[in-house]
């Protein structure tokens, strides 16, 4: 399973720019960045609370869970296969 972050895509929805973003939450680009590609491991209630807050939303337009691939045998939508097959490198990795 998998938490998948559509903060690119809300931020498309509105108009708004990740610099952008960043500059209304002081946040340092480089962190949203992580946290906007899906390679953050956590996320601070009050930071989910300040993007909300700057665009208008609620978490759940920001995170989504999917079921894996891999456990369900379907194929995941190509936006998501390269969170899915990231997990999967990490997941075989720690195997051998």
């Amino acid at each position: 399973m998998a938490i998948v972050v559509k903060l690119d895509d809300v931020l498309h929805e509105r108009r708004m720019t990740l610099t952008e973003l960043a500059d209304r939450i002081g946040m340092t680009l480089a962190n949203l960045s992580i946290l906007k590609t899906g390679k953050a491991r956590a996320v601070r209630f009050s930071t989910l609370d300040a993007i909300c807050e700057a665009l208008q939303c609620q978490p759940g337009d920001l995170l989504e869970h999917v079921a894996s691939a891999v456990a369900d045998g379907a194929s995941a939508p190509a936006a998501r296969r390269p969170v899915l097959k990231r997990q999967l490198t990490v997941a075989e990795g720690d195997e051998a």
